[in-house]
């Protein structure tokens, strides 16, 4: 027989996989002796069964279920359809991963027309009574029935205004009665059938309507944007209720055992008194913040504060708890690995590993790829936020800066980013249902809504903007349009939000980039500990290398001198170069550009500050520099003082069918070779004084670009060496340097054991390399990229992620290579598939030395180099 059910006494945190993340906690907390309302978990493995086989509870599922609930109801004293004490029980859902409300839930099942008397009676209380009922009927019926909850939101909604009333929790015992009354009418009218009275009637319909949840669209969505396998299904959970709507010694609330948004420690969440927990989660109230639970009931406060560190402790990560306080009586209803911003992610694990509840080891390996990325967002710019004055603001609930047009529905904000948008959501307060708007969107704000409630908890853990709780705020979702002090909000209105303030602001603020966080400067150290590959920075302007060093880069492995032609005046000299038509006329253009490429790497030098520099030699694919059409070759005559046809005619001659295989790179300094001459001189000239200047030392390395042959590296070196030491004899000076090439064309691999006889060292292009290997040019290859990912050919895209099987293969060949004719040769690699953590993976077993990335990149690199090193 399969075992579908276990008593929460039974299981434990392992059993993720069988009892779900909320199930297994449960278990665990029971273990732990926590307080826990008793109760069981109907696995995930029924769940399978049920969706695979018909969406049948089968008998033997029942009979364990029944089995359950007898143990249940010896365990607390409760029987259901007991007149004397009922057993009522909440039914929830519970995956492997959490899915914050994308799932279903039940509460408060087993009362029925005969037991809610008994509830009014056991508890005294009977306005309690009949809201739990009231609650039974809404819940029961939008979740399991399928019934708008809109149909019982308007009752209450219309009750409230006949009596003058603004929350729910002024409405009396016989309003509750009222309206029991108006939602079982609901069920008679749109079902045509009565609310169940039979409570395991009720139990087993809730237990498929969670199973069924898995397979809706929000869920569905919800797992395709975390990327969760659709194969786990999810686990119900059937526990003893316990009921924070009890009146003022009673109440519920979520809270974080560290700042979700900022990771400082210390208790971070709200309660409501007098509600149950969907009241908070849902934002229906606005709750009241954790910290005045130690003034109204300082017990209950201190025991939650030291519950919720010894988790912390006993799972080594920040956790997310539901509690109910029943009559003074804490009760722990849930724990979960909290939702958390990047920011907070970074500062909660370096404070875990300072306060020792974890090791080196699994610092390491915890902090997340996304989490790096997103510390990294842009804030507005100081200076134009200080001229600009918020119109509107509210709870702070995820943090980071943003732009865009607001719209007033999921579906409209989803049309309108696939239009090319900039998206705001705004709304009265988001649901489930807004999953794909918000994971479109680039804040969210809603005018409902507490820093727990659904948009707070799901845009923090996708890292999104948002602002809550704007009360000031009146959003008429169906006239797409919102108000606030007279001004109104139409769609399209375009909006800034400051999620790190609770700001909003009309109109467009600039965005400044931020390059570092104390959380990284602690990390690097760590990492550089552990990675047994450095990483450099592809940057070659100042500000760029700045950005890299900032964000630990050990060097510059890729600076591109073409790249400093791209301004105005400077393509001019290029082109005036390039269009002459003599040695002559070159060496008069050169003289001017060794000036300043010589500025450009003493300024590059400097802000490396000694650290390992490679320059690499002019690659200019000619198309990018060449005069286009007509108009332009007239304006470069007229600037160089040649004719229209001059210039055309050597136009026309250079011009190529395929600028990106052909006179390029090496073949450059084999037809010219005064041209990298001229560069060699600057970059040797501008290291020396750099050198005398400072007190640290400049090693240039400059790498020759594009090479596929030997004897074709030796040339061009031999005469770039000549022009080097031309200069260092002139200038009586000495300089180590060293001469190394770019390995970006498939030959090279080949023949790298011969070129490494004159090459100090190797850095693979894998852009280029990427390119030739498979025939596909990164600018035009998208549709067939994605063809070929859509269709399973390729797993990855091998611009993004290193092709093992192609050019891995090929950079294999040319180490093995290299090496074998000189062994101490030094390896690098660039270019962004470089630094992806599949990439990573690969190499780390290749004996490269270093990677060169974007900037940006180069905390996940590094992060991912040491993750590997820990696992060889």
């Amino acid at each position: 027989m399969n075992r579908w059910v276990y008593l929460f006494s039974e299981g434990s945190k392992e059993q993720r996989d069988l009892l779900g993340g909320k199930g297994a906690n449960l278990a665990e907390m029971t273990k732990l002796g926590l307080p826990v309302p008793t109760g069981f978990t109907v696995t995930t493995e029924a769940c399978l069964h049920y969706l695979n086989h018909g969406n049948q509870l089968i008998a033997e599922m029942k009979e364990q279920v029944m089995t359950a609930v007898e143990k249940l109801s010896l365990k607390t004293g409760k029987r259901f359809n007991d007149l004397e004490n009922p057993l009522l029980v909440s039914v929830r859902s519970g995956s492997k991963f959490s899915m914050p409300g994308m799932m279903d839930t039940v509460l408060n099942l087993g009362l029925n027309d005969q037991t809610v008397v008994a509830l009014a009676s056991n508890s005294q209380n009977e306005r309690f009574a009949y809201d739990c009922y009231r609650r039974l009927l809404q819940m029961f019926g939008n979740v399991v029935m399928g019934l708008d909850n809109n149909e019982f939101e308007n009752r209450i909604t219309a009750l409230k205004k006949v009596n003058g009333l603004n929350f729910d929790n002024e409405l009396t015992a016989d309003h509750w009665k009222q309206i029991v009354s108006e939602y079982k009418e609901i069920y008679r009218k749109q079902l045509k059938r009565e609310f169940p009275q039979d409570p395991i009637e009720q139990l087993y319909l809730a237990i498929e309507a969670v199973f069924g949840s898995w397979n809706n669209q929000r869920a569905k969505t919800y797992r395709r944007l975390h990327d969760i396998s659709d194969d786990l299904g999810t686990a119900v959970n059937i526990q003893e209720m316990v009921f924070g709507n009890f009146g003022d010694s009673s109440g519920t609330g979520v809270v974080f055992s560290r700042n979700p948004s900022l990771g400082d420690p210390g208790l971070f969440g709200e309660y409501l008194i007098n509600a149950q927990g969907e009241d908070v989660v849902a934002g229906v109230r606005t709750p009241k913040p954790i910290q005045v639970l130690a003034d109204e009931l300082p017990e209950q406060f201190q025991q939650l504060k030291e519950i919720c560190e010894n988790l912390e402790k006993h799972y080594h990560d920040m956790q997310d708890v539901e509690f109910t306080i029943e009559r003074e009586k804490l009760f722990i209803l849930q724990t979960r690995s909290g939702k958390r911003t990047s920011k907070a992610a970074l500062k909660i694990l370096l404070d875990f590993y300072n306060e020792g509840i974890i090791d080196e080891n699994e610092l390491v390996n915890r902090i997340e790829a996304k989490d790096l990325e997103a510390a990294l967002h842009p804030n507005f710019d100081a200076d134009s936020l200080k001229k600009r004055v918020s119109f509107l603001s509210g709870l702070a609930a995820s943090p980071g800066a943003a732009t865009g047009a607001v719209y007033f529905t999921a579906e409209a904000a989803t049309e309108a980013k696939a239009r090319g948008e900039q998206v705001i959501l705004v709304r009265e307060e988001t649901s489930p249902e807004d999953i794909e708007g918000i994971a479109v969107s680039e804040a969210v704000i809603t005018s409902r809504g507490g820093m727990t409630s659904h948009a707070a908890v799901v845009a923090r853990g996708m890292g999104i903007c948002s602002v809550v709780g704007c009360e000031r705020l009146d959003v008429s979702e169906t006239e797409k349009r919102a108000t606030v002090a007279g001004e109104t909000i139409e769609e399209g209105t375009i909006l800034s939000v400051d999620g790190s303030t609770g700001k909003i602001y009309f109109g467009e603020i600039p965005m400044e980039e931020v390059t570092n966080t104390v959380a990284l400067d602690d990390l690097h150290a760590i990492w550089d500990r552990h990675a047994r590959i450095k990483v450099r920075a592809n940057a070659e302007t100042p500000k760029d290398i700045q950005t890299g060093m900032a964000l630990g880069a050990v060097g510059i492995g890729l600076a591109r001198t073409e790249h400093m032609f791209f301004e105005k005046s400077r393509l001019l000299k290029f082109r005036q170069l390039i269009l002459a038509d003599s040695l002559d006329e070159r060496l008069a253009v050169l003289k001017e550009l060794k000036a300043v490429q010589k500025q450009d790497f003493k300024f590059m030098y400097e802000a490396a500050q000694g650290k390992a520099t490679t320059i690499r030699l002019l690659d200019p694919p000619l198309h990018e520099f060449l005069p286009k059409g007509a108009d332009e070759c007239r304006e470069v005559a007229k600037d160089l003082g040649k004719t229209f046809n001059e210039v055309k005619r050597k136009t026309d001659n250079l011009a190529e069918v395929n600028p990106m295989l052909g006179f390029r790179g090496l073949r450059l300094g084999v037809a010219y070779p005064e041209i990298y001459q001229m560069q060699a001189e600057a970059i040797i000239e501008a290291a020396c004084e750099v050198t005398q200047e400072n007190d640290f030392v400049i090693q240039p390395e400059i790498m020759i670009p594009f090479t596929i042959d030997a004897q074709e590296f030796a040339r061009v070196r031999s005469a770039i060496e000549t022009a080097i030491q031309a200069s260092l004899e002139k200038q009586q000076l000495v300089l180590a340097y060293q001469i190394g090439t770019m390995i970006e064309i498939p030959r090279a691999c080949f023949v790298a054991e011969e070129i490494a006889e004159y090459a100090d060292f190797f850095s693979f292009g894998t852009n280029d390399l990427t390119q030739m290997a498979l025939g596909l040019s990164r600018d035009d290859s998208p549709r067939i990229i994605t063809q070929y990912l859509d269709s399973g050919i390729f797993a990855d895209d091998p611009f993004q992620v290193l092709d093992e099987a192609g050019v891995g293969a090929l950079m294999k060949l040319a180490i093995e290579g290299g090496r074998k004719t000189n062994p101490q040769l030094k390896i690098g690699i660039c270019g962004e598939a470089a630094a992806h953590p599949k990439s990573i993976a690969f190499l780390k077993d290749l004996g490269i030395d270093y990677i060169s990335c974007s900037p940006f990149r180069i905390p996940q690199a590094k992060m991912t180099l040491a993750q590997a090193a820990l696992k060889m």
